[in-house]
C-alpha cells in the first residue's frame, strides 16, 4: 500500500499540519450540518405560518432525520471498505444542492422532500465525522477531541438560532437554507486538496445490498407510522397498523440476514459487548430527549411568550452555552481522569432530567428568566453526555469495524431523535386540540363555521403570524364582537393550549431521560486504550 492508503498507522504518520487541517475540516463540516438544524429550528414557526401545515410541524425535521439515519450505517460500512474522502465530498455536495432546493420550496410537501434529500447528505457527513476522529486519535486522548466536536455542535446551536431568527425577520425563511451554500463550498474545496484518502485495507469486500434494502423498508414505514398516528390517521387504522407490520417484519428479517451475510451493514456481534449495548440504548434515549428540547423550545418562546423569531433565537443561547461548556469539560475529564463515563453519564442524565422537569412546569405566566434557567440546566446535562457513549463504544470495538460502530451510534442517535420527534409531535398535536376545545369561548365553538374551527384547532398560526391573526380577527368579528374582548379570549385560549401541548412534550422527554439515568448505572467501565493493534485485528485474507 502507498502512504495515502495506510490505516491508523498511516494517519498517525501524516505531517502534523495535515492532521490539523483534516481535523479543522471535519469540525467545519460538523458545524455546517449542525448549523442547518438549529437555523431551521428557529424559522420553523414562520415556515408553517407561511406554508400552513401545523400538523406537519415536526416533519421538516423528521424527514431530515429519517434519511440521515438510514444513510449513516450504510455510509459507515462503505467507508470501512473504500475509505472516507470521496464519500465525505459526495455527502457535502448533496447537502449543498438540497439546501438550494429547500430555499426555493413553495409548499410544505416540497420542503419536506428536499429536507429528506438534505438529510442523505448530512447522514454521509455525520457517519464520517466522528469516525475520522477515531482514525486520527486513539481512545486514551480521543475524549478531548470529541469534546471539541461536541462543542462545535453547541457553538453552531448558539449561532444558528440568532442567525436563523435574524434572517427570518430581516429577509425570509427561504434564506436560512441558502446560508449553507457558501460554507459548504469552502469545506468541499478544503477537503478536495487536504483530506487524506485513507483506505482501511486492500482486501476484497462484499456489500450487503439485501441488508441495505431491508434497513430502509424497516425504518421508513415505522417512522411514517409514528408521525402520522393520531394526526393523519387513527392509531388503530389499517394504514398505521400496516406500516408498523411492514417495518417490524423488515427489521426482523434484517436482523436475521445480518447474522448470515459475510459483511453485514451493521455487525450485530458488537452488541454482544455489554458496554456497546448499554451505550447504544443510552444514545437512542438521549437523542430523543435532545431533539425534544431543541425543536420545541423556539415554538414555546414565539407562540406562548410572544417573542419574535430573532429574540427566540437569542433566548436559546444560554442552553447552548451550557451544552458547549458541558461537552468541553466532559471531554477533558474523560481524557485526563481515565474515562469514568458511567459517573459522568449519571451526572449528565440527572441534570437533563431536572432541566426537562422544570421545562414541563412552564405555562403562559412563566417568566423568560425562569425559562432560560431551565434551559441552561438541560443544556449542561446534554453537553456532559454527548461525548461519553460514542467513546465507550469506540474503546470497546476492534479497529476494523470502527467506522461501522461509530456510524451505528450516530444512526441510533438519529433514530432516537426521529422516534422522539414522531412521538412528541403526536403528543403536541393531540394535546393542543384537546386543550383548545376546553379553553375556547362557547361563542366561538357555537358560532364559527366548522371548517374554520377545525383549521383553528389544527394550527395556532395566529400566535406567530400577523396575517393569520387578522383572519382570526375577521372570524371573531363575524360572530359578533365589536369590543374585541372575544378576540383576546381566543388568543389566550390558543396560548394556553399551545403551552399545555409543548410542556406535555417536555414531560415525556423527562420520563425518557429518567429511564436513561437508571440504564446508565449498569454501564461497565474499562480503561481507555492508548493505541490500536491493527495487524492483530485485521480479518485474514481469503
Amino acid at each position: 500500500m502507498t502512504q495515502d492508503q495506510l490505516p491508523l498507522v498511516g494517519l498517525r504518520a501524516l505531517p502534523r499540519k495535515q492532521v490539523i487541517i483534516t481535523f479543522v475540516g471535519v469540525m467545519l463540516a460538523m458545524f455546517l450540518g449542525s448549523l442547518d438544524q438549529t437555523v431551521v429550528g428557529t424559522a420553523m414557526p414562520r415556515i408553517i405560518a407561511d406554508l400552513g401545515g401545523f400538523s406537519q410541524y415536526t416533519w421538516i425535521t423528521t424527514a431530515y432525520i429519517i434519511t440521515s439515519a438510514v444513510a449513516v450505517p450504510i455510509t459507515g460500512k462503505l467507508t470501512d471498505i473504500y475509505g472516507r474522502k470521496y464519500f465525505y465530498l459526495g455527502g457535502l455536495a448533496i447537502f449543498v444542492l438540497a439546501s438550494i432546493a429547500c430555499g426555493f420550496s413553495n409548499t410544505m410537501n416540497q420542503i419536506i422532500i428536499f429536507r429528506g434529500v438534505q438529510g442523505i447528505g448530512a447522514g454521509v457527513m455525520m457517519a464520517n465525522a466522528f469516525t475520522v476522529i477515531g482514525d486520527l486519535f486513539p481512545p486514551a486522548v480521543r475524549g478531548k477531541y470529541q469534546g471539541f466536536m461536541s462543542a462545535v455542535f453547541g457553538v453552531s446551536a448558539i449561532v444558528g438560532p440568532m442567525l436563523g431568527g435574524y434572517i427570518t425577520d430581516a429577509l425570509s425563511w427561504h434564506w436560512v437554507f441558502f446560508v449553507n451554500v457558501p460554507l459548504g463550498i469552502i469545506v468541499i474545496v478544503l477537503f478536495m486538496f487536504f483530506f487524506p484518502n485513507i483506505k482501511p485495507d486492500n482486501l476484497k469486500h462484499s456489500i450487503d445490498y439485501v441488508g441495505v434494502i431491508l434497513l430502509i423498508l424497516g425504518i421508513v414505514p415505522i417512522m411514517l407510522a409514528l408521525s402520522w398516528g393520531g394526526v393523519e390517521y387513527a392509531w388503530g387504522s389499517g394504514t398505521i397498523i400496516g406500516m408498523f407490520a411492514l417495518g417490524g417484519t423488515a427489521l426482523a428479517i434484517f436482523l436475521w440476514v445480518e447474522t448470515k451475510v459475510k459483511e453485514p451493514i451493521i455487525p450485530l456481534f458488537i452488541f454482544k459487548d455489554r458496554i456497546v449495548s448499554i451505550s447504544a440504548v443510552m444514545i437512542f434515549i438521549t437523542g430523543a430527549g435532545m431533539f425534544g428540547a431543541i425543536i420545541f423550545i423556539p415554538l414555546f418562546f414565539q407562540g406562548v411568550l410572544g417573542a419574535s423569531a430573532t429574540s427566540s433565537g437569542t433566548f436559546i443561547i444560554p442552553m447552548m452555552l451550557g451544552n458547549v461548556f458541558g461537552s468541553f469539560i466532559s471531554g477533558q475529564v474523560l481524557a485526563r481522569a481515565g474515562g469514568h463515563y458511567r459517573i459522568q453519564g449519571a451526572v449528565g442524565t440527572a441534570l437533563m432530567a431536572v432541566g426537562l422537569w422544570l421545562l414541563s412546569t412552564m405555562n403562559v405566566n412563566t417568566t423568560e428568566g425562569s425559562a432560560i434557567l431551565y434551559m441552561v440546566i438541560t443544556g449542561l446535562g446534554l453537553g456532559i453526555t454527548m461525548p461519553l457513549y460514542l467513546l465507550a463504544v469506540q474503546n470497546a470495538v476492534p479497529y476494523r469495524v470502527l467506522g461501522t460502530a461509530t456510524a451505528s451510534t450516530a444512526f441510533l442517535r438519529s433514530l432516537g431523535g426521529s422516534v422522539g420527534l414522531a412521538v412528541f409531535g403526536s403528543v403536541m398535536n393531540n394535546q393542543f386540540a384537546t386543550t383548545l376545545i376546553a379553553k375556547l369561548p362557547t361563542e366561538v365553538l357555537n358560532g364559527a363555521p366548522s371548517a374554520q374551527l377545525n383549521s383553528l384547532m389544527s394550527n395556532p398560526q395566529a400566535l406567530v403570524s400577523t396575517d393569520a391573526q387578522a383572519q382570526l380577527q375577521g372570524l371573531v368579528a363575524n360572530i359578533g364582537d365589536p369590543s374585541g374582548t372575544l378576540l383576546d379570549r381566543v388568543m389566550q385560549a390558543l396560548r394556553e393550549a399551545l403551552s399545555s401541548s409543548i410542556t406535555q412534550v417536555f414531560l415525556f422527554a423527562f420520563i425518557a431521560i429518567v429511564v436513561a439515568f437508571i440504564i446508565n448505572l449498569f454501564l461497565k467501565e474499562i480503561p481507555l486504550r492508548q493505541h490500536y493493534h491493527i495487524e492483530d485485528e485485521k480479518p485474514k485474507k481469503k
